[in-house]
Formats: C-alpha cells, sequence, structure tokens
C-alpha cells in the first residue's frame, strides 16, 4: 500500500529576526571583548578559600547534570536517525521523511562543528588559568595565544551545544504544529542556559563561549531547515488549489 506525502504548507519565515537578532548578539559578544565581563562573571563562581570553582567537584553537576544529559540527547540523537532510516519503510513515517532528515541533519551539524572549532580557537578553560589557581595565560576570543604546551579546548561550549541544539525540534516543527515548535524553543534554549550554566559553575566555559554556542546552533538549525524544509512555492500551491476547489 503506497502513501501520499501531504506536506504542510511553510509559514512565513521572518529572516530579519531570524537572522538579526544572532547578529545583534554576535556584534554584542565582539564589542564586549572591550570589557572584562568574562573575567568577572567567572569570579562570581570562583571560591578563593577552597581555590577552586563552586561546582568544580559536585557529583549532580558532573555526573547527573553533564554526563547523563549529555547520554539522553545522545540518545534521543541515535533515535532521530533510526525514524528517519524507518521512514523509508514505514508508511506511517514516510509522510514525515522530510522533517526526520532534517532533524537528523540539524542535530548532526549542531554538535560537529564544535570540536573543529575547539582546536582552531585553542582558547584556554577558566580553570586552566593563572587567575582560578591554573597556569595557564588569559586571552580574549580575538587576542593572540600565549605560548603554551597545552592549547586550550574551550571555545564554542561543547555541553551548551547538547543544549541548544534542540532548537532543531523548533523548526522541524513550526511549520506542522506552530505551538508545540514554541514550546520546543523554549525547552531548547531553558535546556542549553542550564547546561551553560552549570559548567560556568564548573569553571570549564566563559559566559560568552555559551552564547556563541548558542547563536552558531541557531544559524545551524536555521540553514537546515531553510535548505530542507522551507518551500515558499507549496504555499502558493495549496492557495491555488483552495481556489481550484472552491470555483
Amino acid at each position: 500500500m503506497s502513501s501520499s506525502v501531504v506536506r504542510p504548507a511553510p509559514r512565513p519565515l521572518n529572516f530579519w529576526l531570524s537572522l538579526g537578532i544572532p547578529a545583534v548578539a554576535a556584534i554584542t559578544l565582539i564589542l564586549l571583548e572591550l570589557t572584562d565581563l568574562d573575567m568577572d562573571l567567572a569570579q562570581l563562581f570562583y571560591d578563593p578559600a577552597a581555590g577552586d570553582f563552586i561546582g568544580r567537584h559536585s557529583y549532580f553537576l558532573e555526573n547527573i547534570l553533564h554526563d547523563r544529559a549529555k547520554e539522553v540527547v545522545i540518545a534521543f540523537s541515535v533515535f532521530s536517525v533510526i525514524g528517519f532510516l524507518a521512514a523509508f519503510g514505514l508508511e506511517r513515517l514516510k509522510p514525515f521523511r522530510r522533517e526526520l532528515g532534517c532533524l537528523v541533519l540539524s542535530l548532526g551539524l549542531a554538535t560537529s562543528f564544535v570540536t573543529p572549532m575547539k582546536a582552531v580557537t585553542a582558547v584556554q578553560c577558566p580553570w586552566s588559568l593563572e587567575q582560578f589557581g591554573g597556569h595557564e595565560t588569559y586571552s580574549k576570543l580575538l587576542d593572540h595565544r600565549p605560548p603554551t604546551d597545552k592549547p586550550g579546548r574551550c571555545w564554542p561550549g561543547g555541553h551548551a551545544a547538547t543544549g541548544f541544539t534542540l532548537f532543531a525540534l523548533f523548526f522541524v516543527l513550526r511549520d506542522r504544529s506552530p505551538r508545540l515548535a514554541r514550546q520546543a524553543f523554549i525547552f531548547a534554549f531553558a535546556l542549553g542556559s542550564v547546561f551553560s550554566i552549570s559548567r560556568m559553575m564548573q569553571g570549564a566555559h566563559f559566559f560568552s563561549h555559551n552564547v556563541w554556542t548558542a547563536i552558531f546552533c541557531w544559524l545551524i538549525c536555521l540553514g537546515s531547515y531553510y535548505y530542507v524544509l522551507y518551500r515558499p512555492a507549496l504555499k502558493v500551491e495549496a492557495v491555488d488549489n483552495s481556489q481550484a476547489v472552491s470555483a
């Protein structure tokens, strides 16, 4: 039995909003390079008496909110891949094959960009810096990196990306279920923020590291949606078909 693939007409996409907010955020972050905001915020989570970050050895932050939470998101990604592959054979999933493909693409790209960029930027983690009991010299994102035998691997934030990559759900759902899409956006933003703050408490990342990660994840998910799902012509066809039926 064959199943016709029913695609919903795409909702209007406001590119000024979708691209403008990330652009403003990126410009703001670049301007913040002129300040000491990252260092000031990191100081809030550092205990000079103990000589360490307040969450550095927290079982909950490390084992639950970092390791176990990451495994849950990885499991979700694996099930997404399985669902996409199954959509080529299961009739009930075939109408959602393109959405599942977009989800898999978004999740894959929004997490895989992190490791190469860490290697290229070589930004040190707060816990490695002299100001926080380490041995490395602090440098901002756009500064020249001081000579070291151990280049940093802390920009962008990997764990933040684990949460913010779920922006993909917002785009996958926005045409079929706007209400669920909004809830997915709130969930992804909240989860990414919680992951970000938890790693800041551990001294693993500065504030700006995580905001940059959110920007990249959003743009990657937006781009995947635009090239895989966003088909304005479908809306025109839907209107034409409805007018033809009414005539």
